[in-house]
């Protein structure tokens, strides 16, 4: 269970519409863990403890497309229902913070994310006083990799469980080594809360 007295938060990783079945980069059942996430989202609201939600938020134009040089089809640009957070998804309180809109940028990880203000997600996290992070969310090979590992090399404990990612998986496996390589860095996995 989240634990108030380390302080702990949940970080929902881009659980967008368009890295879901049916958009632009859509991984594999990943709309299937949204029960899920909802339900540990319930249980960390519940004690009290902060839900931060992460997205891509494009511009039109940016390097991270393979048009502009990068490795992918546009998704998720600011201000289209693709970038939209999956219905099904319950975050009401939740802190939302952005990332991707510098066009020079990949920002792959949930560190490389601000809130409205503008405040860094490692700072907003410290303000919190937040020590332990458990991810969930999309893409496990890609995203929530990149959140776990920034995340320990700043000092945060993680928690990744198992049962609330998907992962693109472009060649057989990629998911599993990226679980191995982020259990490696020091984060524990998880099956479930």
């Amino acid at each position: 269970m989240p634990d108030a007295a380390e302080k702990d938060a949940l970080v929902v990783v881009d659980l967008q519409n368009d890295f879901c079945p049916g958009g632009a980069l859509g991984v594999a059942g990943g709309d299937k863990i949204i029960p899920i996430v909802n339900d540990y989202i319930k249980k960390f609201a519940a004690r009290g403890l902060p839900v931060i939600a992460t997205r891509d938020w494009h511009p039109e134009k940016t390097r991270h497309f393979a048009e502009y040089g990068g490795a992918w089809p546009p998704h998720c640009v600011q201000g289209t229902r693709g970038a939209e957070f999956h219905p099904e998804l319950r975050l009401e309180g939740a802190i939302v913070v952005s990332k991707g809109m510098d066009p020079s940028e990949d920002s792959y990880s949930g560190f490389e994310a601000c809130d409205a203000e503008g405040t860094p997600l490692p700072e907003l996290l410290r303000r919190l006083g937040v020590e332990r992070i458990f991810i969930v969310g999309l893409a496990t090979d890609y995203c929530v990799r990149h959140t776990a590992l920034d995340a320990l090399r700043r000092g945060f404990k993680v928690v990744v469980l198992k049962n609330a990612v998907a992962g693109v998986n472009l060649k057989p496996g990629d998911s599993e080594e990226a679980l191995a390589e982020m259990a490696r860095a020091g984060a524990e996995l998880r099956e479930s809360l």
